[in-house]
């Protein structure tokens, strides 16, 4: 049986002209806020104010940061704004046990707890088996 698998379905459609849907309502509201700021501002105001509204519409329509929408910016920054700013670290105590070294021949060697360094605890452990083999 032959199906047909959908190809490009992360590439929206192009619903009006030239546009998807999102970059028209992105438009659409932004034409309709600088509408009403227009309508109930006088004039000098509302282009103080219109210059904002339309330039964040254009951004939200067409700008893309690190390819990928503005919208997912513009929502990670008032989260980030909105949202609890207090980290605190604790540093967790690490519990050291006495490692055994067991041999079938020889007695049980109690080994030391091993430093914090990866180095010497690589030296430490060659040392130690080194030490047993003998």
């Amino acid at each position: 049986m032959n199906y047909k698998v959908p190809q490009f379905i992360e590439v929206e459609d192009k619903i009006f002209g030239p546009l998807t849907f999102k970059q028209f309502i992105y438009l659409a509201g932004g034409a309709g806020a600088c509408f009403v700021l227009w309508t109930f501002l006088p004039g000098i105001i509302a282009i103080l104010f219109i210059l904002p509204v339309a330039a964040f519409a254009l951004a939200l329509a067409f700008y893309r940061v690190n390819n990928r929408p503005f919208v997912i910016l513009a929502e990670s920054y008032l989260k980030w704004q909105l949202g609890g700013r207090m980290y605190l670290w604790r540093k967790e105590e690490k519990k050291a046990q006495a490692l055994k070294v067991q041999s079938p021949t020889k007695p049980q060697i109690p080994i030391p707890q091993l430093s914090g360094s990866k180095l010497s605890d690589l030296a430490w452990s060659l040392d130690v088996n080194e030490n047993v083999n003998r």
